[in-house]
């Protein structure tokens, strides 16, 4: 919800109630546990969860818009340590690891970062950005775009996930993909 469309105290509580329960039942079981479970363990009904959050990726781009926000920011922080083709993949691998937090994330990483939340239009917009950065050094290739690299962190995510590799091999895996796409 925006500034202008303050929630009522209680619908406010309600919402950081299934907030909070999603987190621990996402943790626990996976992206794609029950959201009846979610609405029990926050003791609201199933039609209160849906009216905050009418899509599971809804509710996952609330949960992740502070830690997108968060990947966002601390990639711009670094933006003049790094070369252009190094920034892109820190931001994949940082993206890859942000995915990781629920197992089966991944298969909706699209749609989340899509959702309009402040966070996903920050990590969004970043992503975007340091492709351009790296495309107009001459670094990666034209032809690539945002919505390439949601589909290489998506497939990352997903076979990492399966064996719970540590970030040496997230780093790897984004390493050999940055190196089909580079120029040189």
């Amino acid at each position: 919800m925006t500034s202008e469309n303050p929630l009522r105290a209680d619908a406010q509580r309600n919402r950081e109630r299934i907030l909070i329960a999603a987190e621990e039942v996402f943790l626990e079981r996976g992206a794609g546990a029950s959201l009846d479970d979610v609405a029990k363990c926050a003791g609201v009904g199933i039609g209160t969860l849906y009216r905050r959050f009418p899509t599971r990726e809804a509710l996952l781009a609330a949960m992740y818009s502070e830690r997108f926000l968060s990947l966002a920011k601390a990639s711009l922080s670094r933006d003049a340590e790094l070369d252009p083709a190094g920034s892109v993949h820190i931001y994949l691998e940082e993206l890859v690891m942000h995915t990781n937090i629920y197992r089966g994330l991944a298969t909706s990483l699209g749609t989340v970062l899509q959702a309009g939340t402040p966070g996903c239009h920050a990590t969004s917009q970043e992503g975007m950005r340091l492709l351009r950065r790296a495309q107009e050094s001459g670094a990666l290739r034209q032809d690539v775009s945002f919505a390439d690299l949601v589909c290489v962190a998506t497939a990352i995510s997903l076979a990492v996930e399966q064996d719970g590799s540590p970030k040496s091999r997230v780093a790897h895996l984004v390493g050999l993909f940055l190196n089909g796409i580079a120029t040189r």
